[in-house]
């Protein structure tokens, strides 16, 4: 964790007589990145992570209405095994981003709902192989249709330079 980029918040000193006294801390200064910065001014609406979040609600909605049945991560991990069938389940927790607890509850799920399969890996019985089924492979199929208007619907107020100048930046983001 960085120091200089955690909270700081007002030590606590007690007095003689048991009061509270709040002192403030100084916080290192760093450029100002937006207009409202220079001004010391917090204003929600211009923060990366708030902005990301609304625009994330806004496609887990669209998504939701498109594909009802599936969750966008159900969908992700339905994605990765028709691209890379056969895979241990932790590593498809890694390839599609997620921890191995909610790997598990989306394993557990999807195998429920039959659209995938597992067994034991031979060379080691502690690792879980995780495959499509052939009702998961048609899924997928009438899926990806789905997927594309989710995308394209979630797009739609930018014009084609800005949808690839954000895919760029996002990905560029996850690098950091």
């Amino acid at each position: 964790m960085n120091p200089e980029l955690t909270i700081p918040l007002p030590e606590v000193a007690e007095t003689e007589t048991s009061e509270r006294v709040v002192q403030s801390t100084d916080v290192p200064a760093s450029p100002p990145l937006l207009a409202s910065e220079a001004v010391e001014e917090y204003l929600l609406d211009e923060q990366v992570g708030y902005l990301l979040r609304l625009a994330n609600q806004r496609h887990l909605e669209i998504f939701n209405d498109n594909m009802p049945d599936l969750t966008p991560t159900q969908f992700a991990v339905l994605i990765r095994l028709e691209r890379e069938d056969d895979i241990s389940q932790n590593e498809l927790g890694r390839r599609v981003g997620i921890d191995a607890a909610t790997t598990n509850g989306v394993i557990d799920r999807l195998a429920r709902k039959k659209l995938i399969q597992t067994r034991t890996d031979i060379k080691d019985k502690r690792r879980l192989r995780i495959s499509l089924s052939s009702s998961g492979r048609s899924a997928v199929a009438a899926a990806i249709p789905i997927a594309r208007e989710t995308t394209r619907q979630t797009l739609c107020q930018l014009d084609t330079s800005e949808t690839v100048q954000l895919i760029q930046l996002l990905k560029k983001m996850q690098k950091i």
